[in-house]
């Protein structure tokens, strides 16, 4: 087995596992993961996470050149943004509930939208920024990305949903993962005062994994 194809069914496999999970329903969500060649292959566009096809997936060549598979997401933008912005290998785009509500409410804060519950949305993801609302599909997605200049592994987009890179597709889809479940975590303690992590251990946890920790 190649290296490639050995990509190409841990998309699927992984794909598989988040939408039995309910992280993303229906047809929503997209994954693009670099290949051993600096190629990228890309979840097609209109298709289940359920049922995605190993030999069906968009595969583009090192200078961006589709040479196989279906029809990519239409956010090809956007996974662009964070190739070009970042040194990441992998990067995972959900429709995921719990985030999805908590960049609606309107005292979430922009800047740094997950509260410090515990340790490991910090590790996995640094700060996460809220970008505003747009179309989907709108190249304006990837212009906001790139705008971050590469300092943010993670972004929530209002009213649609998280879009997480890292160095591979496992450690993107497990913080996407940690993303949406801080965020239900969020939600299920809003209003109740929950002791959150103190500014010191924040630092320390910075400190100690090499964490961006970016304003």
């Amino acid at each position: 087995m190649t290296s490639d194809t050995k990509l190409r069914e841990s998309i699927c496999t992984l794909a598989k596992s988040m939408f039995d999970r309910g992280l993303t329903g229906g047809a929503s969500g997209n994954i693009s993961a670099r290949t051993t060649d600096g190629g990228l292959l890309v979840t097609p566009t209109g298709t289940s996470f359920g049922s995605l096809d190993p030999s069906l997936l968009a595969h583009f060549d090192a200078v961006g050149r589709q040479i196989g598979g279906d029809s990519p997401t239409k956010e090809m933008a956007l996974h662009s943004a964070f190739y070009d912005t970042r040194a990441c290998g992998a990067v995972v785009h959900l429709h995921g509930t719990h985030s999805t509500a908590l960049s609606m409410l309107p005292d979430t804060n922009p800047e740094d939208v997950l509260p410090p519950l515990t340790a490991y949305a910090i590790m996995k993801l640094g700060r996460v920024k809220l970008l505003p609302y747009f179309r989907p599909g709108d190249p304006a997605m990837g212009a906001a990305v790139r705008g971050l200049a590469g300092k943010r592994s993670a972004v929530l987009l209002a009213n649609h949903g998280p879009v997480v890179s890292a160095k591979d597709l496992e450690a993107a889809v497990y913080a996407t993962e940690e993303l949406e479940e801080t965020a239900k975590l969020t939600l299920l303690t809003r209003g109740l005062q929950p002791r959150l992590l103190t500014t010191a251990q924040v630092q320390d946890l910075v400190t100690t994994f090499g964490i961006e920790w970016e304003d």
